[in-house]
């Protein structure tokens, strides 16, 4: 048996909320934390490994509530504009990197299949514990639905590889749709109640499925213990959601204070997606996204930090998300940076830690520092509650431990 590890000599901020433990050490014994606390009462086994991670910073791996892994490229023909085997190896680059930069969870919320969480699983690939959707559930017509105008077909999914949104009309069709996607691993469903800012032929307004057609997915994911996550601006469309029983609501740019009051009665979490706004905003025009999705995105990120403030105000629960496409993958832990400008780094840490873990069903296994719970730990150079940009250069992130395995280790760099 593998001998314990002790991190040791660190400032501990545990994703609790909690003030930092200093000279603090964590004990971790196969797949597990066995120890927290201040490094002079902690009792080291004699044969332990012992790592001196030299005054930096313990926190928990950070959770990722919104990812798209399998957008390398912008725009939906990531897919016809290469080998399909250029675009996986591409994939497998992002989740690498996403783990280098942290990230020990994420919930992928839709575009890729099961078999990449797979893949990472079985060791294949070096990355975070991967939780996917599968295909995002649309209409015809809404976000999700990536014909242009002009088209009436596009690429089919590849079974196994991609995951290309289910067009549905119908609660069975959602139905049906939803049940494919938990038959192929998914565990969670995505549907999209709303316009969306990159789709070729919608408004960010519009309100998209009918209460009835989410609440049929709804119906699949509670049968199986799962849960659905819906893409909202409006407040129309987060209150079909709600009505329909969802319970995480993805960006809800336009928030209002009503809607906020019912998402706090009935226990929903908010996951904003701050980030992809912001670099959209700044670099879309030189990646090529057209005029019309630009207007969209710009429009919708007037409106990112206000929903935020109504959200905290009303006692709603924050997670956290990215939502990045193409090239700006790397830019993930910007989200807690953006998000502290409302919450503070204490709030954004948690919402990143404690707050996604209890989202995604995790709470009792990861998101804090604690006994018991799988060791999911990375040690960061300087004291981001001091300075919460250390954690957007992955280089600042010096080790990445996911259930006790160190997968990167840059201590003595």
């Amino acid at each position: 048996m593998a001998p314990v590890i002790a991190l040791q000599n660190g400032l501990i901020i545990d994703g609790t909320g909690a003030d930092p433990l200093v000279k603090s050490a964590v004990l971790v014994e196969g797949p597990n934390i066995i120890g927290v606390g201040p490094s002079d009462r902690l009792s080291i086994p004699s044969d332990a490994r012992v790592i001196d991670v030299g005054g930096r910073t313990i926190l928990p791996g950070l959770i990722d509530a919104h990812t798209h892994l399998g957008s390398t490229d912008l725009g939906p023909e990531v897919l016809t504009s290469q080998p399909l085997a250029v675009w996986a190896m591409k994939v497998s680059q992002v989740i690498e990197n996403t783990l280098d930069a942290g990230f020990t969870t994420v919930r992928d919320a839709g575009g890729i299949d099961g078999g990449f969480a797979q893949a990472v699983a079985e060791g294949h690939i070096r990355g975070p514990r991967i939780l996917p959707s599968g295909a995002m559930i649309s209409q015809t017509g809404g976000h999700g639905d990536w014909r242009q105008r002009y088209q009436e077909h596009l690429s089919p999914t590849i079974p196994g590889l991609t995951a290309l949104p289910a067009i549905c009309d119908s609660p069975d069709d959602a139905r049906k749709a939803a049940r494919e996607q938990l038959r192929r691993g998914a565990t969670q469903i995505k549907v999209m109640a709303a316009g969306g800012a990159m789709s070729p032929a919608d408004e960010l307004a519009t309100t998209q499925l009918t209460v009835e057609e989410i609440a049929a997915a709804v119906h699949e994911a509670r049968a199986v213990g799962k849960i659905v996550m819906a893409h909202t601006y409006s407040p129309a469309s987060i209150s079909n959601a709600l009505d329909a029983g969802v319970l995480s609501i993805e960006h809800g740019n336009f928030l209002d204070e009503k809607t906020a009051a019912k998402m706090k009665t009935l226990g929903a979490f908010l996951v904003p997606t701050i980030t992809t706004y912001e670099l959209i905003d700044t670099f879309g025009e030189s990646y090529g996204v057209p005029a019309f999705n630009l207007e969209k995105i710009r429009f919708a990120k007037n409106g990112c930090f206000e929903s935020l403030r109504i959200a905290t105000a009303a006692g709603v629960k924050i997670g956290s998300g990215s939502d990045l496409l193409g090239p700006m993958q790397p830019f993930k832990a910007m989200e807690l940076s953006l998000k502290a400008s409302v919450l503070g780094p204490m709030a954004a840490i948690v919402s990143a830690t404690r707050t996604n873990a209890e989202l995604l069903g995790l709470a009792d296994r990861t998101g804090t520092i604690e006994s018991g719970k799988w060791a999911d730990i990375i040690v960061v150079e300087g004291n981001p509650l001091d300075d919460i940009d250390l954690l957007r250069n992955k280089d600042n992130v010096r080790l990445v431990m996911k259930e006790g395995a160190i997968l990167k280790d840059a201590l003595e760099v």
